[in-house]
């Protein structure tokens, strides 16, 4: 349930010692309200007011971690129907099915594509998450997870065989393994299984409807770590449960709902063009997990792509870290430019730069990740501004020219940054970033 500041504020200590980081409890209560900052960061919360607030503010979709180092991911914690209410925050996994009937060709490559099928996009690494195996009694099922427990990927176990999973767990125990499936056949010995080896558990129903029924007899033994695969063979169907299940969450507070979702588009069509585009979908509205038949750059990228727009907050621009960046072998020579730290424009320059094959440094300026024109707009990146971060960096110990060449679009900034920086040459760069490499080239110190 959504606290309300004064709900927060009656369990804090109310001394206003400012070590949050903020002037009064109250200010505290209003951050955290709006899902701002953590309890953790009050250091003086009492014990039942960790335990009050942290139950009241509870996500309504449940936050399950698996996976270990680098790898490890959320699923679930969302809070929302529409990011631009807030934000989503855990993204989908996106996985790829290895099953027993697979050549070991067939499976050593779907193990190279789920390792190095990895982009960069605005400094971020896009890549796959996660693998599900199948067990089809074949008595490859234990082999095929010893190899795909050496990628450090997440992992679905796929079996009905109690014994089988056992041993598969034991294997990459270290990356706590999902178990699939709980029914409502199984779900007793499924549910105790889960429970002695302390693994995620996926729940399967034909209805959702089943799903709850499932789920509510799998709390009621103590788990608590659960991930819901409403089970369907039609792409409409599948779409109204994704939704369903979010709105009956968030808006409902069905508790049995209040889970992960799994998706697996293989299971309504065997078109792989198909599958990618219903992925897609699901990615949008709402899975938690999408596990895909194969994955090729041609269809793995575009869903990254989507997954990285749709999980990036739209309050809080992406911003590249403020400093002097070394783009080539520089030396005292080399060109000095200088941009805001909004990270689309700070990739598409640095990138022209890297073109030139001219090396160079690139001044990066704390715009709280606006772009040029907009961060000169509200007066976050000017003559000012931009003078004190050449002081604060030193940049120019490191150059012998003293020559900073600025954005094309901010040239009424030049005559202020004369003044702000006397000795120093300002020069007028280009207006597009595509220009860059051409300037630089006929560039001389």
């Amino acid at each position: 349930m959504a606290l309300k500041p004064l709900d927060i504020f009656k369990f804090l200590p109310k001394t206003n010692c400012k070590e949050c980081g903020f002037s009064t409890c109250l200010a505290f209560a209003m951050q955290m309200a709006m899902g701002k900052i953590e309890l953790s960061k009050c250091p003086y919360v009492s014990e039942e007011g960790k335990k009050q607030l942290s139950q009241a503010s509870a996500p309504p979709i449940k936050t399950i971690t698996i996976g270990k180092d680098e790898e490890k991911i959320s699923l679930g914690g969302e809070t929302v129907l529409y990011r631009h209410e807030k934000t989503f925050y855990n993204p989908t996994a996106i996985g790829v099915l290895i099953s027993e009937s697979m050549s070991e060709d067939e499976i050593e490559q779907k193990l190279k594509d789920i390792k190095e099928l990895n982009y960069e996009r605005v400094g971020i690494i896009l890549k796959a998450n996660i693998v599900a195996i199948k067990d089809e009694g074949k008595g490859k099922f234990l082999d095929i997870v010893k190899k795909v427990s050496q990628t450090g990927k997440c992992i679905i176990l796929m079996s009905e065989e109690i014994s089988s999973l056992k041993e598969a767990v034991k294997i990459c125990k270290d990356v706590k393994p999902v178990i699939f499936c709980a029914n409502s056949t199984n779900y007793e010995k499924m549910g105790n299984l889960a429970k002695e080896l302390s693994s995620p558990l996926v729940v399967k129903g034909s209805s959702l409807e089943e799903v709850a029924e499932i789920v509510k007899k799998l709390e009621n033994i103590g788990i608590e770590e659960i991930i819901i695969y409403p089970e369907t063979k039609k792409i409409k169907e599948c779409f109204q449960n994704l939704i369903s299940i979010r709105r009956s969450a968030i808006l409902n507070k069905f508790r049995e709902l209040g889970y992960p979702v799994l998706t697996i588009p293989s299971e309504i069509t065997k078109d792989y063009l198909k599958e990618s585009l219903y992925a897609s979908m699901f990615i949008a509205k709402y899975a938690s997990i999408v596990i895909l038949s194969n994955i090729t750059g041609e269809t793995l990228f575009p869903l990254l792509l989507e997954r990285l727009n749709i999980f990036t907050d739209p309050q809080r621009p992406m911003a590249t870290p403020e400093g002097v960046y070394e783009i080539g072998k520089v030396d005292s020579n080399s060109p000095l430019l200088v941009t805001t730290n909004f990270s689309l424009t700070y990739f598409i320059v640095s990138g022209e730069i890297e073109n030139s094959k001219i090396p160079s440094y690139l001044l990066v300026q704390d715009a709280e990740g606006l772009s040029v024109l907009t961060s000169w707009a509200a007066d976050k990146f000017n003559a000012e501004t931009i003078a004190t971060l050449v002081k604060k960096t030193k940049i120019e110990e490191k150059i012998s020219h003293k020559t900073l060449i600025i954005p094309g679009l901010v040239a009424q900034i030049m005559g202020e940054l004369e003044e702000e920086l006397p000795g120093w040459k300002i020069v007028l760069g280009p207006r597009e970033a595509a220009h860059i490499p051409t300037f630089l080239k006929n560039w001389k110190p």
